[in-house]
């Protein structure tokens, strides 16, 4: 059989991020306290299903026409384990390390094409491993079942970690009436009309406010510092019991607005008018199942599977000035989000890329998405992880986060639970947030003080 039978031609999503607006590389690390058994690691990548991924196990090549497809390929190991035993410069500890690698990395070369599109990085002197995998074979929710399918608990060794389908109490309606049913679509028709002229304008001449925050056109190409925020999922718990049919992903979007308010409130040099709108940039995983996928089921599952199954939604946030209520900031988190529950927006967002993908081609699809990224302020996204602790290769993992690439915003933030813990990874173009250490204890405190007054609502129920 020639190549050209065996060549698979690349996704619309794949080949909108090999367009040099939207490059993206997905950057995630892993972190233990004992030193790194590098033949221990080598292997267990070996024997696992990489070198059966079609995606992973593939060369990038372009034909005559400029059309690109996946090759099958033998996985040389060695070129894809680069192993770095000095110290990183000016790093605090072995965390700071890590993110400091991350964020050069971030603005660094690109990766190879003369062999699959993924690298994983020992840091020895770190004790941690950073994996760095091209957004074109697939998007978080693939990577990370693919890491985890590789890893095992810490408590049992013989098990995988298993992940409990995430819950959204507004999901569960019951037997709903015929006058519920009536409401609830005409909501659906409503909302998708309002988000989608929204978004529409988004693309073509709508932007937010400049603040000491905005990046903008050609931001995705300076020099980057990445910083952790931490945030423990008890906390969180506590403030969405405050509000009945409350989300962790309210109370998490309740503490971006509270924190970026702090923030702004302390670092620009007029003062905050509130009511400021500044607009985030949500990345949906659209399958029907919420969290990490079962590898197996994952890649067997065409409609649903490996790949880039996600939607944009764009997520406004409004400022206030301090002394406002830390609740008030939730209570308008989740009445937005209940509205964009309410609607297709990320739904539309995913089918207009494939069409203009279509009609126009991966360049015209790439500088639409670049445009909704100059004219919005920050990115996010947020992955539900493993709820015990796991080990990879043997070594027992006390932190995994992730992160990506630049795009022309100055901040972008991907939060993903692990053991208990939300890490939240805000890389910033370092020149117009210099100070991110800041930022990052902006939005711990939010969620800090969120809790006190969580706990002072409940108390007086």
């Amino acid at each position: 059989m020639s190549h050209d039978q065996l060549d698979q031609p690349l996704t619309p999503a794949g080949r909108l991020f090999l367009q040099p607006e939207t490059n993206i590389v997905v950057l995630s690390s892993l972190g233990t306290k004992e030193p790194l058994r590098v033949e221990a690691i080598k292997s267990v990548i070996a024997d696992s299903m990489l070198a059966k991924h079609p995606r992973l196990s593939s060369l990038l090549v372009v034909d005559k026409n400029g059309h690109e497809y996946w090759r099958k390929t033998e996985i040389d190991i060695d070129r894809h384990v680069i192993i770095r035993h000095d110290l990183v410069e000016g790093a605090k500890d072995d965390e700071d390390a890590a993110n400091i690698y991350m964020a050069d990395l971030a603005v660094s070369v690109p990766l190879e094409t003369d062999k699959p599109l993924w690298e994983l990085h020992l840091l020895t002197s770190h004790k941690c491993a950073v994996i760095r995998v091209h957004h074109a074979l697939g998007d978080g929710v693939s990577f990370l079942s693919f890491l985890l399918a590789m890893c095992r608990l810490a408590d049992d060794p013989t098990k995988m970690s298993v992940m409990a389908p995430a819950v959204d109490p507004r999901g569960n309606r019951g037997k709903e009436s015929i006058g519920g049913m009536v409401w609830r679509w005409l909501k659906v028709v409503w909302f998708t009309m309002v988000f989608v002229v929204d978004f529409i304008a988004r693309v073509v001449w709508v932007c937010d406010e400049t603040t000491v925050v905005s990046g903008g056109a050609g931001v995705e190409l300076w020099p980057r510092k990445l910083v952790t925020a931490r945030f423990l999922i008890d906390d969180m718990k506590i403030v969405k019991k405050s509000i009945p049919q409350t989300t962790i992903n309210d109370v998490l979007f309740g503490v971006i607005s509270f924190g970026l308010s702090k923030y702004l409130d302390a670092r620009s040099s007029k003062s905050l008018h509130d009511g400021l709108r500044l607009t985030g940039l949500a990345m949906v995983n659209l399958r029907p199942v919420p969290g990490y996928q079962d590898l197996v089921k994952l890649m067997k599952n065409k409609s649903t599977g490996w790949g880039n199954k996600f939607g944009m939604l764009l997520l406004p946030t409004y400022c206030y000035r301090s002394g406002s209520d830390p609740l008030e900031y939730l209570r308008r988190a989740k009445a937005m989000i209940d509205q964009k529950k309410s609607s297709l927006e990320s739904f539309f967002s995913y089918k207009f890329g494939y069409l203009v993908m279509s009609i126009l081609g991966a360049k015209y699809a790439s500088l639409l998405n670049y445009r909704i990224l100059c004219n919005t302020t920050f990115t996010i996204s947020n992955i539900v992880g493993p709820k015990e602790k796991v080990m990879f290769a043997g070594h027992p993992v006390d932190y995994i986060k992730t992160t990506s690439t630049s795009l022309p915003h100055a901040i972008t933030m991907h939060m993903i639970s692990y053991a208990g813990t939300g890490y939240m990874q805000i890389l910033v173009a370092k020149e117009i947030i210099p100070d991110p250490e800041f930022l990052a204890k902006c939005l711990e405190d939010a969620l800090l003080e969120m809790k006190e007054a969580a706990l002072a609502t409940i108390k007086s129920k």
